[in-house]
């Protein structure tokens, strides 16, 4: 059934940015005891914007349209201040130069609970077009970023990963 899909994109898939990247992903041990999550997270820092890119190659039977995103963190502190992620990209056919401008970004913004290392899930962000005209079989490169003159949280940002949203058109991808 066509309709609204969501696709999850863990931390561990994305790689800091040469230039204003985060932290490389790092391991967050809660407890000395192996039945409780070991935390995969990239860090963004609360003084400066940084990022992280991926890239997808969405099914065929995504309707080439806008997408959103949630994002899931945390933070090792007490702090209830708001964190902002904004997510961006660009589509890139076959033979197209990837020397190109990502889209225009969007963002969303969630206060952290208060108590260390609690999971935070951001609300959806309002809808980001994809630049580069996309077209099916794409590989579509995202940059997420902290921007940091949009939040006030005053500790790193531990980004678990982010949840896609998309719209098909088909059943399938036949």
């Amino acid at each position: 059934q066509a309709g609204k899909e969501t696709m999850w994109i863990p931390a561990v898939a994305m790689y800091p940015s040469d230039t204003g990247g985060c932290a490389a992903v790092a391991g967050t041990e809660l407890a000395s005891d192996i039945n409780r999550p070991f935390l995969k997270t990239l860090a963004f820092d609360k003084d400066s914007d940084e990022a992280a890119q991926f890239s997808v190659a969405f099914p065929k039977s995504w309707n080439e349209g806008t997408i959103t995103f949630v994002p899931y963190f945390t933070a090792n502190t007490t702090n209830t201040g708001d964190v902002k992620f904004m997510l961006k990209g660009r589509a890139f056919s076959d033979n197209d130069a990837l020397n190109q401008d990502f889209g225009t970004a969007q963002g969303t913004a969630k206060s952290h609970s208060g108590t260390a290392y609690d999971l935070n899930v951001g609300a959806e962000s309002s809808a980001i077009t994809i630049a580069g005209s996309p077209a099916a079989d794409d590989q579509v490169f995202f940059q997420i970023f902290r921007d940091v003159s949009g939040d006030d949280l005053t500790a790193d940002a531990l980004l678990l990963g982010i949840k896609l949203h998309f719209t098909t058109d088909a059943a399938n991808d036949a």
